[in-house]
């Protein structure tokens, strides 16, 4: 897959966050759309960008990361009438990963829920418009629950020394947060949302900004109190969250692939006894068995040598014969493991096949391992080269 270069029209549509201008002042080098907002996507270089995420910090502006907030007396039934993972154990101050499908199980979203107050919940959005989808569901349930878009737009912390630089900036107290909980944390006299969590496997935490211009005081006080750090400004990272086995809705499930398809059985509750949109269609689904699921495909290549090669809308992976076996999500060349790594939705008949002889762009074919995600390097005999 190439990549191309062409400006981008930015008019009211396209939305920016309060940190849009100092991240470009501060050398972000490429954006894409995402819930239609700019999200950088690069800074220094991919590589680059990659190896100092996994040593240092770094301070992103995932503020296209849109909240929809559910809040009244059936605030909770609409939260778990829209996902089929049990909601009911959750508690205030968790964050719960909830992927949310359509009554065939189709996935629409997998965001991160966030219990503020027993009759509040907001859905940290991937991509895709939720707030509509929700909206609808309640209308058509005459469901009593106000639905909305707050202005919040989160700042992530990431990076091996995050917590240092969150100590810095918030106190002591941020240590005690736990993994997926969140809690109030005062800057300035303002409380913000901190939770720990972020798209990254490095650690670090999320802030969930709902004041912006004391948000812009955070960023600033974030690079100067970082500077020790090393901190640097920084963003969703392809080859870390590739090598990590985290998973993009849209680019590597879709809104075509039910849940199961997508990989998350293991976030899902279909023993549970929940009234869930999609729970029954899910159920029928597991006993049948899966007629495709994402994998990983790992194979050995120097940089840029080579890619897996696509044909059409759906970028059909293809065997050396010529035979599509599934669809492309995302692929990498991985510097740490000086291999190609990619997710696949292959269809069932591969699922199975420890290796398969796929076609590169360039021609060629190439022998790919299929691997369960997270990747499992050890277990592929792939060893880190750094």
């Amino acid at each position: 897959m190439g990549s191309f270069s062409t400006k981008l029209a930015v008019s009211n549509r396209l939305r920016s966050t309060p940190f849009t201008q100092r991240i470009i002042e501060d050398g972000a080098a490429a954006f894409t759309v995402y819930n239609h907002m700019l999200l950088p996507t690069e800074f220094e270089g991919l590589e680059q960008d990659y190896w100092h995420l996994c040593s240092q910090v770094q301070v992103w502006d995932v503020g296209a990361e849109r909240q929809v907030s559910l809040s009244g007396k059936d605030a909770q039934k609409l939260a778990q009438w829209m996902t089929p993972r049990d909601l009911s154990k959750a508690v205030v101050g968790q964050c719960v990963y909830a992927p949310i499908a359509d009554r065939n199980g189709y996935l629409l979203n997998d965001p991160v829920a966030l219990k503020i107050s027993e009759d509040h919940w907001w859905l940290s959005l991937a991509d895709s418009d939720i707030l509509l989808w929700a909206d609808g569901l309640a209308t058509g349930a005459s469901l009593d629950v106000k639905i909305e878009e707050p202005n919040v737009w989160p700042l992530a912390v990431q990076g091996p020394k995050a917590e240092q630089l969150m100590q810095k900036v918030f106190g002591d107290d941020v240590k005690n947060i736990r993994f997926f909980r969140f809690k109030p944390m005062k800057f300035n006299n303002h409380e913000f949302n901190v939770a720990r969590s972020g798209w990254s496997k490095q650690g670090g935490f999320e802030i969930y900004v709902d004041d912006a211009d004391i948000g812009l005081d955070l960023y600033n006080a974030l690079f100067e109190a970082g500077r020790v750090f090393d901190v640097k400004p920084g963003c969703p990272n392809l080859i870390e969250r590739m090598e990590s086995g985290l998973l993009s809705y849209g680019n590597d499930m879709t809104a075509d692939h039910t849940v199961l398809e997508s990989g998350l059985a293991n976030f899902i509750s279909l023993d549970a006894d929940i009234d869930s949109l999609s729970v029954a269609a899910l159920r029928q689904e597991a006993s049948a068995g899966p007629k495709r699921q994402i994998k990983g495909m790992v194979f050995p290549a120097a940089k840029d040598q080579g890619v897996i090669a696509t044909s059409g809308v759906e970028s059909n992976v293809s065997l050396a014969s010529g035979t599509a076996i599934g669809r492309l999500g995302s692929q990498v060349w991985s510097p740490r493991y000086q291999a190609q790594l990619a997710t696949v939705m292959l269809d069932a008949q591969y699922l199975d096949q420890g290796e398969l002889d796929i076609m590169l762009d360039n021609g060629k074919s190439v022998s790919a391992k299929v691997a369960e995600l997270p990747f499992d390097f050890a277990a592929l005999g792939i060893k880190a080269q750094r």
